[in-house]
């Protein structure tokens, strides 16, 4: 069995995360670039079947700047088998619309039995990569699950929501994206950081994939009309206690409409 894990490098949220006021662009040097965890978990799924099951093949692939292979790298740390890495300056930008038609041209020449994303990034939070790419693909698609089973034919799993569960099946091939419910990834061991440069790591570009950008498949469906900085955050507003201050209280909060 072939799975391809699709990760992401994302601005640390411990850091500053800021837009380009000039391009509308997240400026990757405010903070540094990690592996996104919900990736980081999507990987843990992978190599807990593989563990499991001797002879699966792990793929972590990801589109980004050439700095993002070390996010690769650290799939590979962790117990991935090779990586892929997309890497072109036609892509810089790219919108969710462009990054789903990239990623499964990647997928279609890379071959899968399952493919394993996160529910969303923590970046730009869109949530909806994985039904995207499942669309392109035109296969079924499980998407935010809280728990995970994959067997020769088929993966099956839940869904949680406001309303309750849902237990869904898919046969293979099929997208999955799983939610931070799913357990802790693993840290990546001595040996496992030492063989990571060993293993096979393909850098490819839209030419490779035979995707043309002159025909139009990279130009962004989306653009932004309007960027502006955060308002700075005013005084907060004191009430002091006269006996009416529960009034006062309650008036502030239905103003706010915080209530």
């Amino acid at each position: 069995m072939k799975i391809v894990v699709l990760v992401k490098e994302v601005p640390d949220t411990y850091g500053d995360r800021k837009l380009s006021l000039e391009t509308g662009l997240a400026e990757r040097g405010a903070s540094d670039a990690v592996l996104d965890e919900i990736s980081e978990r999507s990987v843990e799924v992978a190599l807990k079947h593989a563990d499991l099951n001797p002879g699966t093949e792990v793929v972590v692939l990801s589109m980004g700047p050439a700095g993002a292979a070390a996010s690769l790298r650290k799939g590979l740390a962790m117990g991935a088998g090779s990586a892929v890495h997309i890497v072109d300056d036609e892509l810089a930008g790219a919108d969710l619309g462009t990054t789903a038609s990239v990623l499964s041209a990647a997928l279609q020449r890379t071959g899968f039995d399952v493919v394993i994303a996160g529910n969303q990034s923590t970046d730009g939070a869109g949530g909806v990569i994985p039904a995207m790419v499942a669309e392109h693909l035109g296969l079924p698609h499980l998407t935010a699950l809280t728990s995970v089973e994959i067997t020769d034919v088929e993966v099956s799993g839940t869904r949680a929501s406001e309303a309750g569960t849902a237990q869904l099946s898919a046969t293979l091939p099929v997208v999955i994206s799983i939610t931070e419910a799913l357990p802790d990834p693993r840290f990546p061991n001595i040996k496992g950081i030492r063989g990571a440069n060993k293993k096979p790591f393909e850098t490819l570009s839209l030419q490779d994939l035979g995707v043309d950008a002159a025909q139009g498949t990279t130009t962004p469906r989306s653009i932004m009309t309007a960027i502006s900085e955060k308002p700075a955050r005013g005084p907060g507003e004191k009430i002091f206690d006269e006996g009416d201050a529960g009034t006062k209280i309650a008036e502030f909060l239905f103003q706010n409409r915080l209530a």
